[in-house]
């Protein structure tokens, strides 16, 4: 059973659809979810008055990174199921693995800078 290298695996078109309707039907399940859980810091943020601006941001914040990463991963998914080739899912999944990095580094000195921030406001604790 000797396997050709140069020998390209392709997806099954039914397959290949068959894919992006569950990554599609996923990325509704979760966007629903977040719509939710929006709604329910809403709620929150609009009944606890003693909640700190700094808090609220950082809430907000954390829903918007949230929703950016889960939108890359169903991106991702989507753009895989469209693969050719292997050597394309892998070129796919490398700049998929690029850009998450960089966004992650960005939103980290955010999150840093949003501590710092609230850190030198009068009336909290240093």
């Amino acid at each position: 059973m000797a396997t050709n290298p140069n020998q390209n695996y392709e997806v099954p078109a039914e397959m290949r659809d068959f894919a992006e309707k569950s990554v599609e039907q996923a990325r509704k399940a979760i966007d629903g979810f977040m719509n939710a859980a929006q709604k329910t810091v809403d709620t929150f943020e609009g009944s606890a008055n003693t909640v700190q601006s700094s808090a609220k941001d950082a809430t907000r914040k954390t829903f918007t990174y949230a929703e950016q990463n889960i939108a890359a991963a169903f991106d991702l998914a989507q753009k895989m199921v469209r693969a050719k080739d292997m050597q394309e899912a892998m070129q796919i999944q490398a700049e998929f693995v690029r850009s998450q990095f960089e966004a992650m580094q960005t939103q980290m000195k955010e999150f840093g800078s949003m501590a710092q921030s609230a850190m030198k406001q009068p009336g909290s604790k240093k």
